[in-house]
């Protein structure tokens, strides 16, 4: 992982989809940043353009969460989950399913922060019902999405 903060995405496995990136920033900051309504409104928003007009967390096992992404143009990107497991400030694992599926199933999450003197190596693993549906996610945009919000949300963290 490079230390720069440089988004590492890479298949794993025959169904799962690794990326890592490392903050400049405790791990309680990270995790904060990534289950406030607030925060994430502001940094999850993938290409430039996007707004982020429904976010709704309810953080607690068996608690759903749902975004809803509007472009300029019209166009909308709805998701939704349910959180399976949590714990302050280091891990999460829910689900996700997209309002318009764009790969079939839906995909299980797990959120792994890890601190080191001050810095924070993020590590989402996402598995997928098949290895087509993890193969079509590697195929699209996803990575220059997640690129650009993860390069905002360390934006924000050296801001706090």
């Amino acid at each position: 992982m490079d230390r720069a903060g440089n988004l590492v995405v890479s298949a794993h496995g025959e169904r799962e989809i690794v990326m890592t990136r490392m903050f400049a920033a405790p791990r309680a900051l990270v995790f904060e940043a990534y289950t406030k309504p607030e925060c994430v409104r502001r940094w999850l928003l993938g290409p430039e353009g996007w707004a982020m007009p429904v976010c709704e967390i309810n953080l607690r096992v068996g608690g759903r969460y749902r975004y809803l992404w509007r472009h300029p143009d019209g166009n909308e990107m709805g998701m939704s989950g349910v959180f399976n497991e949590i714990v302050v400030p280091e891990r999460i694992v829910c689900t996700e399913a997209f309002d318009q599926p764009w790969y079939p199933g839906e995909g299980l999450d797990t959120l792994i922060l890890k601190e080191h003197h001050g810095t924070t190596m993020l590590t989402l693993t996402v598995l997928y019902v098949s290895k087509d549906a993890r193969d079509a996610v590697l195929k699209s945009p996803m990575e220059s999405g997640v690129k650009a919000s993860y390069d905002r949300l360390a934006a924000i963290l050296e801001e706090a």
